[in-house]
């Protein structure tokens, strides 16, 4: 899910709020569980990145302001704070991914409007508006991979492959600098983190062929169905 769409937070995340973890550490925890099967979906995009190395590079580069940006501010945070946003978050994170299929089909329609006339993108606003989103991502991230999926559609790239080869880079570096200010602070509890870690890079590298075979309502459905849930449940034990 989180390689292909950007929603195994919905899933991981109260796995280890579950444990008993505080907030802010299972938020951690997460981040650094999630971020191999990121880096192992870079390489498998590894074609794709290569021949947009141009792009690739100020998005990396905005991944990594932003995600660190993010990461700092969440740990600024005050534990039960964060928990009282975090069914709020989780509820934004799941209308983001309910609104996919119709964002989605607009665009399509929007490119097949535009035609050959289509414009070059433009770097510059597409790395200040990445930047915004992977603050998201360093912050708490669930949903973040459709809105650059969107973003980058609305700044005239049309390719599906480029698309998303762009949007690993900027996840995975964004993920990967507050993994790293995570664990500099200790924020990161390692006994429940490590088997995460391995089966979320066999899932990472693993999906990037399921992705093309599963229909993306399917996909799209799953991951609102399950991020309404955790919302539901998060504002019932948060009154």
């Amino acid at each position: 899910l989180n390689a292909v769409a950007g929603g195994g937070s919905f899933l991981l995340f109260p796995a280890m709020l579950g444990t008993g973890i505080l907030p802010i550490q299972a938020n951690a925890t997460t981040a650094a569980a999630l971020w191999p099967g990121q880096l192992t979906s870079v390489a498998a995009y590894r074609d794709d990145i290569r021949r947009n190395l141009r792009l690739a590079l100020p998005m990396g580069l905005a991944g990594l302001l932003g995600g660190a940006a993010g990461a700092v501010v969440l740990l600024s945070t005050p534990q039960m704070t964060f928990m009282h946003l975090v069914p709020w978050l989780l509820l934004v994170a799941a209308s983001i991914f309910a609104v996919s299929g119709p964002v989605s089909r607009w665009l399509e329609r929007r490119k097949g409007s535009a035609g050959s006339a289509a414009h070059p993108p433009r770097r510059l606003p597409v790395f200040l508006f990445t930047i915004v989103v992977c603050f998201y991502i360093g912050y708490f991230g669930a949903g973040a991979g459709f809105l650059l999926i969107t973003l980058l559609s609305l700044f005239g790239f049309q390719d599906i492959h480029e698309i998303n080869a762009l949007k690993v880079v900027s996840t995975t570096l964004a993920n990967g600098i507050a993994f790293v200010i995570f664990t500099v602070n200790g924020q990161v509890v390692w006994r429940y983190c490590l088997l995460a870690m391995v089966t979320c890079a066999i899932g990472g590298y693993t999906s990037v062929r399921f992705a093309r075979m599963v229909p993306q309502q399917v996909l799209r459905g799953l991951v609102v169905f399950i991020g309404l849930s955790m919302a539901a449940w998060f504002f019932w034990r948060n009154p």
